[in-house]
């Protein structure tokens, strides 16, 4: 019996923890810890900021810490083992565990990595989490174009590298040059000038090779991922509205069914009264 009320105990704790955590007021609260300890990473940067409030700036550090700790902590007490059942809960344990590495000169680059504490409004605002959620549900249809993409561009380095590599040997004298030099006109930035042109004055007809390869890959295949991004999240959505729409519907129905319930009552007591009164009528005539 004392074991049984143990155990209810720490239920019934567990379920007053999960419903604090999981309370708007909380979220809001931790959101606004994130946003402020985004802000004061940021500041830490400026050395007249680390020179007239350093030891703030550290005691604030260490809060949020502790507080993104005791989240965590509250929890993994309130959904035991199930915490890492969310992806989320998971991301936000890697994401606190790098600010707790210990403050050493051969690990200031990870300690860097604190800033990525300001991550977690991936995982706070529902709507960052639906697009990082249609993100990766783009990634599948997005490996054949990626795939396709790298095709597209080892054939263009192997061709740039052949070409022009004998003459242009700082842009094109290995397949790691060409595709680099690709990249950049991919992106259209300085491709004109700064690459083509110059080449243009030695292989007069570059332009067909070069025109092309932009068609196809900016104009083109870069398309491909945008089309498919958007198609994605516009799924995603139209998924989120399908889902309310079930939501109040079953609503609605709940509600229906309980009017319905309602007036059957309704309808027999009135059958009930109908007789009764039949009845006394019956015996007043008698």
């Amino acid at each position: 019996m004392e074991g049984n009320a143990v155990a209810g105990q720490d239920r019934s704790a567990r379920e007053a923890v999960r419903v604090f955590i999981e309370r708007e007021s909380v979220r809001n609260a931790i959101l606004a810890v994130i946003i402020f300890n985004a802000v004061t990473l940021g500041v830490s940067t400026s050395s007249w900021a680390k020179a007239h409030a350093g030891d703030a700036l550290s005691l604030i550090d260490g809060l949020v810490l502790t507080i993104f700790v005791c989240e965590l902590a509250l929890k993994f007490f309130a959904y035991r083992l199930s915490f890492f059942r969310s992806a989320w809960n998971i991301f936000d344990l890697v994401v606190v565990s790098v600010g707790l590495l210990p403050a050493t000169e051969s690990l200031s680059a990870l300690r860097a990595l604190r800033v990525i504490r300001a991550l977690r409004l991936l995982s706070i605002v529902p709507q960052m989490r639906a697009v990082v959620q249609a993100l990766f549900d783009a990634l599948p249809g997005m490996g054949a174009v990626i795939i396709m993409l790298g095709i597209v561009y080892y054939v263009f380095g192997v061709m740039a590298t052949i070409i022009f590599g004998p003459v242009f040997d700082e842009w094109f004298g290995t397949i790691g040059r060409s595709l680099y030099s690709l990249f950049q006109i991919m992106t259209l930035e300085s491709w004109s000038m700064g690459i083509v042109r110059p080449v243009m004055v030695e292989f007069p007809y570059a332009w067909a090779f070069f025109v092309p390869f932009i068609i196809i890959t900016a104009f083109s295949v870069l398309n491909l991922f945008i089309g498919l991004l958007v198609n994605t999240m516009q799924g995603a959505v139209e998924a989120e509205e399908q889902k309310e729409f079930e939501v109040l519907r079953d609503l609605v129905r709940s509600e229906t069914d309980q009017v319905d319930a309602h007036v059957l009552e309704l309808k027999d007591e009135i059958a009930a009264l109908r007789r009764e009164i039949a009845g006394l009528r019956g015996r007043a005539d008698g």
